[in-house]
């Protein structure tokens, strides 16, 4: 194949699309016979290939790892691997029977799929491409190096073994952002009488704590299930499954239409800082007894609004409700976990809302010290902000 050099290192968003569209139809076999400078740059700079000659084979592995990223077992990463033939046997798939199977993934036609849902696949994994360059390489003077595991002094933890004491915390960072597993770092102080136990963690893979709670807008509208926010994230973990894994029972988005028509709201929105309760569908396997909805983004054109006034509203109905409920469940319910609300689509920074949440948790505590609080964050980062506040 003809090779033409690539002016950058790190190719741009419009680039990758291009080429990752360009290289639907035809498959990955089509790497060898056509080069593609953009992605052959993304490859060599994240250390999945060393030049033109392993090409092909490093932005094959490049969009394996992409795909990983977007989540192997959310719609979207499904509907990428389908969609490129990075799945077993699938490699050579010819592109209507790789659009048919990417498109099973939704459960809509495969003209539907192409319309809408197939763009934004090509350019969530252009995203993910891109996310995977930002990051820094796992050891100085040494790119990429993709799935090494970081080696001795690298300060990775555990679980459970955390560096911190009452009053500080300190995050270890070891390998790229992202891969590490989740973190959890206890007795976070909210005040000088009650902490918090602070998880750097999807928030779908918490385990026994009673009630989660979920960022929602004022219509209840969850997020779709390939979206990366919390309430996207707890719909899809939450939802119940058939033997083949096809989905079967939307539980959260079910029960909050269901809410939505028992009190003639459907279609209105509903006063910032309300919370409405749903069961925990599939996560109760994980100990989850129920999933708190606050509503507290306002839509605004193309964007969300979230005053912070209306996070201490949800925090205190959070609290009311739990109280409501506790001694219906057997044990009573104890445990409940906040994420940062209004901080993801909602625009607010996570400082801010970091700052409001621990101000109303406070407060509730003061009244009643019976509950342990949790708080969960994505990254590390966010996370030592979190501590230092």
């Amino acid at each position: 194949m003809s090779q033409e050099p690539f002016a950058s290192d790190s190719p741009t968003y419009d680039q990758l699309l291009e080429e990752l569209k360009g290289i639907r139809r035809p498959g990955l076999p089509d790497l060898r016979r056509t080069d593609r400078p953009a992605l052959r740059a993304a490859a060599m700079a994240g250390g999945f290939c060393d030049g033109s000659d392993d090409a092909p084979a490093g932005i094959e592995a490049l969009l394996r790892e992409a795909v990983r990223r977007l989540g192997e077992r959310d719609l979207l990463g499904q509907a990428a691997a389908h969609t490129f033939g990075l799945l077993p046997d699938r490699r050579g798939a010819p592109a209507h029977d790789r659009r048919k199977m990417a498109a099973a993934v939704y459960g809509v036609t495969p003209e539907r799929f192409r319309k809408q849902q197939e763009p934004q696949v090509i350019q969530q994994l252009a995203e993910a491409v891109l996310t995977i360059l930002r990051e820094p390489p796992p050891f100085p003077g040494k790119p990429g190096s993709a799935g090494q595991a970081p080696g001795p002094g690298a300060g990775a933890q555990t679980s459970g073994g955390p560096s911190a004491t009452t009053g500080q915390s300190t995050i270890a960072r070891s390998g790229r952002t992202g891969q590490e597993p989740p973190l959890r770092v206890d007795s976070v102080p909210v005040d000088g009488r009650s902490t918090f136990t602070l998880h750097v963690s999807p928030i779908e893979l918490l385990r026994d704590i009673e009630v989660l709670v979920s960022s929602e807008n004022v219509y209840l509208e969850m997020s779709k299930t390939f979206r990366p926010t919390v309430s996207g994230a707890l719909r899809l973990a939450a939802a119940v499954r058939d033997p083949a894994g096809e989905i079967v029972d939307d539980v959260l988005a079910r029960e909050l239409a269901g809410w939505l028509r028992a009190h003639g709201r459907p279609g209105l929105p509903i006063r910032p800082g309300t919370v409405v309760p749903t069961a925990p569908g599939a996560l109760a396997a994980r100990g989850v007894r129920r999933i708190y909805h606050a509503a507290v983004a306002t839509p605004r054109d193309d964007t969300y609004e979230v005053r912070p006034e209306s996070i201490a509203r949800a925090v205190s109905a959070c609290f009311a409700l739990a109280r409501a409920e506790r001694d219906r469940y057997e044990p009573a319910l104890s445990s409940i976990c906040f994420p940062l609300l209004g901080a993801g689509r909602g625009g607010l920074a996570p400082a801010v809302s970091a700052t409001w949440l621990r101000w109303a948790i406070r407060d509730e505590l003061a009244r009643d010290s019976r509950w342990r609080v949790h708080l969960v964050v994505r990254s590390r980062e966010i996370a030592e902000a979190v501590g230092a506040l």
